[in-house]
């Protein structure tokens, strides 16, 4: 059962009572969610928290999966210390995680419940339906799938990836009800168990950590499959080396984004990144992290199915037999190839227009970063629309790739705390 933190369930009555000052409505129990929270929390106003603890890592993930950070990438942040996932392993008597320690995704979806339980308090399971601008243009009015309403002083949207899945235009008619584990075609995000496909020939699309680690799933679990590539090589993670050399750490130097000076520089002044021209913060947003596997994973992919690079889909078909694939090779030859299932592992694409919740005045007031549909954010994640703030993959193309990672939680929560919470008034 979640534990109620001093103070955070009358802190909710009385948003919904209407008494005192409006809350802080954080939107999203995710490691940003449940960061930001914290930190608000440690300030004194009262805060309320919309979301299931970790529902994307514990439903949009298939079991068995791995984090491909390293552990010291994958911290909630919280202003007082004892909060790690080292803090966590150790509370619980588990042996402390290390570079060469793959972390599965159900412990770190146990540090986050814990998390939550320590450093924030109450989390309501309730699904927030409209978020719109209060009528007296201060604040915001919050309205929830089971008819409740309240005020918002602010708000923060922290809802990661939710509804932004991306399934290619040239696979989407083949499930005119919509992609999922039950229509011909599914997104790696609809899945939580790969073992009905025990038996069954699958095509995985893509080439990044989330193809190859769901194409080895379903081999493991008896399905027959291949990985189609658009790059002309997959690549995989290096091995980390916790003794590198000196000169080898000046060359490449380290980040919680994995090694080189370009990733160094977005992970330790994401400011900085902001003030960039949009083109080039557009341009490391889609450039500075391609696709790649981890390098645990290697060793179960290569040689033990097929891996088919510098290839694409131009053509898909549904037929008697399943689903019949046009595949363009390297050179130009185009070769047929018939599955019973397509697993879309094409990631995800940042457009406001997917984030449901956002009432039509809201949405149109919101500016977006030239050449994207993701919200254009001022120095405290303070979006065009005063009092209303994004944290997560969302503001990525405003303070760069960090912000599509666990490790971009600190420095987003501190800074989103400290300007929302001016936003609190006295009764």
């Amino acid at each position: 059962m979640t534990q109620s933190l001093p103070e955070q369930r009358p802190a909710r009555e009385r948003a919904f009572a209407g008494s005192g000052p409006p809350p802080v409505v954080v939107i999203g129990a995710g490691p940003y969610g449940l960061s930001v929270a914290a930190h608000l929390r440690a300030t004194g106003v009262p805060v309320l928290v919309f979301g299931v603890t970790l529902g994307s890592w514990r439903h949009a993930m298939a079991t068995g999966m791995f984090l491909k950070s390293t552990p010291d990438a994958v911290d909630l942040s919280a202003p007082v210390p004892g909060a790690r996932l080292a803090d966590f392993r150790r509370a619980h008597g588990e042996p402390e995680l290390t570079e060469l320690t793959p972390i599965p995704c159900d412990v770190f979806v146990r540090y986050g419940q814990w998390f939550q339980k320590q450093h924030v308090g109450e989390v309501d399971p309730g699904r927030v339906v409209s978020v719109d601008r209060a009528a007296t243009d201060s604040g915001f009015t919050v309205r929830l799938d089971d008819g409740r309403e309240l005020a918002a002083a602010a708000v923060v949207v922290a809802t990661g990836l939710n509804g932004l899945a991306h399934v290619p235009a040239e696979l989407m008619h083949l499930c005119p009800d919509g992609a999922g584990s039950g229509a011909l075609v599914s997104h790696t995000s609809h899945h939580t168990d790969l073992s009905p496909y025990a038996g069954r020939r699958v095509a995985v699309i893509g080439g990044g950590q989330s193809a190859l680690e769901s194409a080895a799933l379903l081999h493991e679990a008896g399905a027959e499959v291949q990985v189609l590539v658009r790059e002309d090589h997959v690549l995989w993670g290096r091995t980390p080396g916790p003794a590198r050399a000196r000169w080898r750490r000046m060359a490449r130097p380290y980040s919680p984004l994995g090694t080189g000076w370009i990733l160094a520089a977005v992970c330790r002044a994401p400011g900085a990144v902001r003030r960039l021209p949009a083109t080039v913060r557009m341009l490391l947003f889609r450039r500075a992290l391609g696709p790649s596997g981890g390098w645990w994973l290697r060793d179960r992919v290569e040689g033990v199915f097929r891996v088919r690079t510098s290839c694409r889909v131009t053509r898909a078909e549904a037929d008697r037999s399943g689903v019949r694939l046009e595949v363009a090779g390297p050179r130009g030859a185009s070769e047929a190839l018939t599955v019973d299932h397509v697993l879309a592992a094409t990631g995800y694409r940042l457009d406001l227009d997917a984030v449901p919740f956002l009432s039509p005045t809201v949405r149109g007031a919101l500016a977006c970063v030239p050449g994207s549909k993701a919200p254009r954010l001022k120095a405290g994640f303070e979006s065009s629309v005063p009092g209303l703030y994004f944290a997560g993959s969302l503001a990525a193309p405003t303070y760069g790739p960090m912000m599509r990672f666990v490790a971009g939680t600190e420095y987003v929560a501190t800074r989103i705390a400290a300007h929302a919470a001016r936003r609190v008034t006295a009764p």
